[in-house]
């Protein structure tokens, strides 16, 4: 059955508790970030009791585990054999060597690549990376972090964006969004942490319900 509605993925939790909570309430995906400088970093012992728990109880949930930077070497060790994970997002500087690599070791697990958004030309160093990845995720580009700072990307260059692949934007997505992102921009799906949290890593769970019971209206 084709896809009519836009998914959602909530990212950046951080207890088993709201991981099982969000899941209720009708996401698609469930984020963990494994960087260790990032506020809503867990060790991945934690990551992969609750996705161990996702999986058990919400097995169609995708759960994704978010990487930046990490030595290749580190990440085939760690996601070969039976991974807790369904797909990695590389959320860094990684280049298409690393994503073929990648898709040569762990085939049996999905990769999603997410691109900083700063200008109309960041657009055209996605093109290359189609033929090695599952999905496309655009963040908006911020000089503090690489995810997470709820900045928006400029809507001007979202509209009429083509890709081979699925795309997910991210990046200060809120209800308020909502209504221009399904209208005028129509990504396949959106991924939200900041814009529903009361601080890193702990979600409004009043607002996530709100936020994914509109998307599922529409």
């Amino acid at each position: 059955m084709p896809k009519t509605k836009t998914l959602v993925k909530i990212c950046g939790l951080t207890s088993e508790e709201q991981a099982l909570q969000v899941a209720k309430l009708g996401a698609h995906a469930i984020g963990i970030i494994s960087v260790e400088e990032s506020p809503r970093y867990i060790p991945a012992e934690l990551k992969k009791q609750i996705f161990k728990t996702l999986e058990s109880l919400y097995p169609k949930i995708e759960r994704v585990s978010v990487v930046k930077n990490c030595p290749i070497d580190l990440i085939i060790k760690n996601f070969l054999g039976n991974p807790s994970e369904t797909i990695i997002q590389l959320h860094g500087d990684e280049d298409i060597d690393y994503c073929k690599r990648i898709r040569g070791e762990i085939p049996n697990i999905g990769l999603w690549k997410a691109f900083r958004i700063k200008t109309k030309n960041d657009f055209d160093k996605i093109k290359p990376f189609e033929d090695f990845v599952d999905a496309i995720l655009l963040d908006s580009w911020n000089k503090e972090t690489y995810g997470g700072s709820g900045k928006k990307i400029n809507p001007i260059y979202l509209k009429n964006l083509k890709f081979s692949k699925p795309w997910w934007l991210a990046g200060g997505i809120s209800i308020e969004w909502i209504d221009e992102i399904l209208t005028d921009i129509k990504p396949y799906g959106l991924d939200i942490s900041s814009s529903i949290e009361i601080s890193p890593g702990l979600k409004d769970l009043e607002k996530t319900r709100d936020l994914i019971k509109f998307l599922k209206k529409n």
